[in-house]
C-alpha cells in the first residue's frame, strides 16, 4: 500500500489518495471478522519502556486548522500570530521544556476529520514533531481521529463521506453538540472504516507512534441506512422467528431502531445490546488492523470513565478488551461536605481489564490517586497548546508548584509501582442485563456497594460479566442488584461456590434471565446457605461483606473518613497505598492491620512518600499471621512497604 505522502527535495507532495482508499477497502474485506479473544496485550508482551518508565504525559493534540474554527472563525485559515505560536509549540525548545518538567510521553495531533488534503500540512508537521520528541527520548501517542468529522471540507474532498454520517432518532445528522460544523460518523460503516485504516497506517508507519488514540467513543449506531441495515442483520442472526414475533417484529427490514426510552421492551433491549456490541467491534477491528502493522503498538480510546453504572452504547467490560488504555476526562477527585468523590472506580475497572487509565493529573491528589490505583501512568500533567504550558485544555491556569515532588517520586520510585498486582478479597459484579435493562434501582445498588467498599478501604475489584469465568482469585463475590443473570452465569457462580467461594447477595438476585425475562424461581436459591450471606437492599453492605469474608480481611485500616487505601503485591512485598482526599487536613493516627501470606513473616516495614525526602522505619507487631503498625499521618500520599521473609 502506498504511503499517504512522500518526501522530495521540493517538499511534501500529495500522492493520489483515491486509489489508496480503494486499496484499504479491499484490505478490510480480506482481513475477515475479528477474533473472539481479547485484543488487549498481556503485560509481559507490551513494550519494555511502558513498565520500566511509566507514562508522564503532556498533551496538545488539536491540529491548527481545527483550533481556528473552534475558537470562533467561520473558516480554517490561521492568522500569522496563530501560525507563529503553533511553530513555537512544535520546536526543540518546547520539547526541552517539557522534558525538564519530567514529561516522558507526548500526546499530539495526527488527524481531526477535515480530509487528507485539508490536513496535509498538519500531518506533515506531526511527522517532524514526533521525530523531535523521539530524538529527545520521549514516547509519542497521536490523536489518530475523532468520532466526528469537519464535514464542510471533508465532503468537498471526499463526497462519499456523506454516506458515513450518523443519524439521530429524528433522522438528522448527529452533530458534536453545538459545534454544528462537526458531524458524528458511523464507526461501523465499511467505507468509513477503510478510510480511517489509512490514517492508522500513516500514524504507525510515518509518524512511528508508540500509541494510537481514538477519540469520542461514546456514540454507537443510529438511524442512518447503514445502522438500520446492520440492526436488521443483528436481529436475524440472534433471534428466532418466534422470538421476533414476540417483539412485534414481522419483518426485520422494516424495523426502526428504538433509540430512545427506557428498556421496557425486548426490541429496545436488543438495540441497547447491539449498540454496545457495535462500538466494541469497531474498536477491536481498528486495533487488530494496527497490530498487523506493528504487533506491540498500544491502542487507546476515549469512552469517558465508567461512571456509576453501565450506560450504552458504552460498555467498558466489552469495549476495553480492544486495547490497553482509555481516557476519563471527568470531574477531579475531592472531599467536600463529607462527600467523597474519586476516580477509584475508573482505576479499578482499568486494572481488572488490564488497561491503563488516562486522566488529567494537575494536583498532588490526582497524582497520588493515580500512583495508588492506576497502572504505569501518572497522568496528563500539562497542556502546551501554542507553546504556553498550562494545567489542562481550555485553561489559563499554570501548572501547580506543588507537582514536582510527585513527578520526581513517580520516576525515582518506579520500584514501588511497576509490576504490581492488586490484592482483592472481593469482586463486585457489574451485570450488564441488571444495570441496563432492569432500571436505575438495580444499578444504583451495585454502585452503593462499590462506594461502601471504597470509603471503608476494603480490598476489592470491579468485574464484568465475562470475568465470572475467573472468580477463583476472589474469596467473595458481591451481587448487589444483580437481578438479570443468564443460565450460564448462574452455573459459573455455582461452580465458584462449589470450589470454596462465597457469595454476598444484596437485594434480589437472578430473578430474571439476561434479557430481563422473569424466572419461575430465582436462579441462585439453591446455593448452600452456609456459603451465602443475604441482606436486603437497606441493610449494612459493609457488615455483610465482612461476614462473608469471615472477618479475615487482607487489609483493615482504621482511619478518619476521606482516607482511601489500595493493597498491591510484588514478590516478597506488600504495599499499602494511602491517599488522603481532605485538602489541607492531614489524616492522623492511622492503624493498619495487614494479613500476611501463609508461612511469611515481616522483615521490615517502612513509610515512603513524595512529600518527604527520607524513608521512615515503622515499628510493627505480628500475631497469628497479621502484622499491625501505625502511620502517624498522611498529608496526601504515603506508601507503607512491608518486606517479608
Amino acid at each position: 500500500m502506498k504511503r499517504l505522502f512522500e518526501q522530495t527535495s521540493s517538499g511534501l507532495h500529495r500522492i493520489a489518495l483515491r486509489p489508496l482508499v480503494v486499496s484499504i477497502a479491499l484490505c478490510l474485506f480480506l482481513t475477515g471478522p475479528a477474533a473472539a479473544e481479547p485484543l488487549t496485550l498481556p503485560v509481559d508482551q507490551r513494550p519494555d519502556w511502558l513498565g520500566r518508565d511509566g507514562i508522564v504525559m503532556a498533551g496538545s493534540w488539536e491540529p491548527l486548522l481545527f483550533r481556528v474554527r473552534r475558537d470562533g472563525s467561520e473558516g480554517y485559515t490561521p492568522t500569522d500570530e496563530q501560525r507563529a505560536a503553533y511553530l513555537r509549540e512544535h520546536s526543540p525548545a518546547m520539547v526541552a521544556r517539557l522534558k525538564a518538567l519530567g514529561v516522558n510521553f507526548i500526546m499530539m495531533h495526527c488527524y481531526k476529520g477535515a480530509g487528507l488534503e485539508a490536513e496535509r500540512q498538519s500531518m506533515a508537521d506531526a511527522v517532524r514533531f514526533a521525530s523531535l520528541c523521539r530524538d529527545a527520548g520521549l514516547r509519542v501517542g497521536v490523536y489518530n481521529y475523532s468520532g466526528a468529522f469537519l464535514w464542510e471540507p471533508l465532503f468537498e474532498e471526499t463526497p462519499e463521506a456523506k454516506d458515513w454520517v450518523l443519524f439521530g432518532a429524528d433522522g438528522k445528522p448527529l452533530t458534536y453538540g453545538s459545534a454544528t460544523y462537526r458531524y458524528r460518523w458511523n464507526r461501523n460503516h465499511a467505507g468509513a472504516e477503510a478510510f480511517y485504516r489509512g490514517l492508522v497506517r500513516f500514524a504507525v508507519n510515518d509518524i512511528k507512534v508508540d500509541l494510537l488514540h481514538f477519540d469520542n467513543y461514546g456514540y454507537g449506531p443510529g438511524r442512518d441506512p447503514n445502522s438500520v441495515q446492520r440492526f436488521a442483520d443483528y436481529l436475524s442472526e440472534n433471534f428466532t422467528a418466534g422470538q421476533l414475533q414476540e417483539m412485534g417484529v414481522e419483518n426485520v427490514n422494516t424495523v426502526k431502531p428504538p433509540m430512545t426510552g427506557p428498556a421496557e421492551t425486548m426490541l429496545r433491549r436488543a438495540w441497547l445490546d447491539f449498540s454496545c456490541r457495535s462500538l466494541a467491534e469497531s474498536y477491536d477491528r481498528m486495533g487488530r488492523y494496527a497490530r498487523t502493522l506493528r504487533k506491540d503498538i498500544l491502542v487507546e480510546c476515549n469512552p469517558g470513565g465508567p461512571g456509576n453504572w453501565i450506560r450504552p452504547p458504552v460498555d467498558h467490560g466489552r469495549l476495553l478488551q480492544g486495547g490497553e488504555a482509555f481516557w476519563d476526562e471527568g470531574r477531579p477527585p475531592s472531599y467536600e461536605g463529607g462527600q467523597l468523590r474519586t476516580r477509584i472506580g475508573t482505576y479499578k475497572v482499568a486494572r481488572r481489564m488490564d488497561n491503563i487509565a488516562f486522566a488529567y493529573a494537575t494536583t498532588p491528589l490526582e497524582m497520588a490517586e493515580s500512583m495508588a490505583f492506576n497502572r504505569d501512568c501518572l497522568g496528563c500533567i500539562c497542556w502546551f497548546e501554542y507553546g504556553k504550558i498550562v494545567a489542562r485544555p481550555g485553561s489559563d491556569e499554570p501548572m501547580s508548584e506543588a507537582l514536582p515532588p510527585f513527578i520526581r517520586f513517580f520516576h525515582a520510585r518506579r520500584d514501588l509501582l511497576r509490576e504490581t498486582q492488586v490484592v482483592a478479597d472481593v469482586a463486585v459484579l457489574r451485570s450488564f442485563g441488571s444495570q441496563v435493562f432492569a432500571g436505575p434501582d438495580s444499578a444504583r445498588l451495585t454502585h452503593q456497594a462499590e462506594q461502601a467498599l471504597i470509603e471503608n478501604r476494603l480490598c476489592f475489584q470491579i468485574i464484568y460479566d465475562h470475568h465470572l469465568n475467573d472468580l477463583n482469585r476472589y474469596r467473595v463475590l458481591v451481587l448487589a442488584g444483580c437481578v438479570a443473570l443468564s443460565d450460564e452465569q448462574i452455573r459459573q457462580i455455582e461452580r465458584y461456590v462449589s470450589s470454596g467461594g462465597r457469595v454476598c447477595i444484596v437485594g434480589q438476585a437472578a430473578t430474571h434471565d439476561q434479557w430481563l425475562r422473569p424466572r419461575e424461581k430465582p436462579g441462585l436459591d439453591s446455593l448452600p446457605t452456609a456459603r451465602v450471606v443475604r441482606i436486603t437492599e437497606n441493610d449494612d453492605i459493609l457488615g455483610a461483606v465482612r461476614r462473608a469474608c469471615d472477618n479475615r480481611l487482607s487489609l483493615s485500616v482504621e482511619a478518619p473518613s476521606g482516607l482511601c487505601a489500595e493493597l498491591t503485591s510484588q514478590p516478597g512485598r506488600r504495599l499499602v497505598h494511602l491517599v488522603n482526599y481532605r485538602d489541607g487536613v492531614p489524616a492522623k493516627d492511622i492503624s493498619i492491620h495487614l494479613r500476611l501470606p501463609a508461612r511469611r513473616r515481616v522483615e521490615s516495614a517502612i513509610l515512603v512518600s513524595p512529600e518527604r525526602e527520607s524513608e521512615l522505619q515503622l515499628a510493627f507487631q505480628e500475631r497469628e499471621g497479621v502484622v499491625t503498625f501505625g502511620v502517624p499521618q498522611v498529608g496526601v500520599y504515603e506508601i507503607a512497604v512491608v518486606t517479608m521473609k
